[in-house]
């Protein structure tokens, strides 16, 4: 990834307090699809570390996945496969296959769901999302692979704010750790 890259991830970048109610600040990462260089960039970016992995597929989780997940897919010359939370209220038509995550950083569970046709045996999949804080969607994603017969490659993410050894286990590359992102 290019320091100019990185440097715009930064500039572009806003924390966000949501009202008093809240226990923390919420990341607004809309810089980013507003910055048509950055927009260019990220999917290069994201999957140059995996493309030895020769990964067949991209699935990213909803919502903002469904923004970036198109953008690495497109820079690898691969379809694309959304993941839907099971509670956005818009199920997908016909056989689903669903995993729930551990708890992450609300302690939520999300259960997420592919279309058994898009995701099956042979499938490489390049997981790919905006943030990952605790690894619960991504463990929710490969655990969809290994249900559909699918093997995941690895892991690549915009911000990373999790423990290295969540890192290592998922295989997460990074274009940004959250401390670089202060509040």
């Amino acid at each position: 990834m290019s320091d100019e890259l990185r440097r715009r991830l930064i500039e572009l970048f806003r924390w966000s307090d949501p009202g008093p109610e809240s226990t923390h600040l919420v990341s607004d990462v809309s810089g980013w699809w507003r910055d048509p260089v950055v927009l260019a960039a990220l999917g290069p970016a994201l999957v140059e570390p995996y493309r030895a992995d020769a990964p067949t597929v991209v699935v990213a989780p909803a919502v903002t996945g469904l923004i970036i997940g198109p953008l690495a897919a497109t820079a690898l010359g691969v379809g694309f496969v959304p993941a839907r939370k099971a509670d956005d209220g818009r199920q997908p038509p016909g056989p689903t296959t669903w995993a729930q995550g551990p708890p992450d950083f609300r302690d939520r569970r999300v259960t997420l769901g592919v279309r058994d046709r898009h995701l099956g045996p042979g499938d490489r999949v390049l997981v790919v999302d905006d943030w990952v804080a605790t690894g619960a969607q991504v463990r929710a994603l490969y655990d969809l692979c290994a249900a559909r017969g699918a093997e995941p490659v690895g892991t690549a993410v915009v911000v990373t704010d999790c423990p290295p050894a969540v890192r290592a286990e998922l295989g997460i590359r990074a274009l940004l750790d959250a401390d670089r992102l202060t509040p």
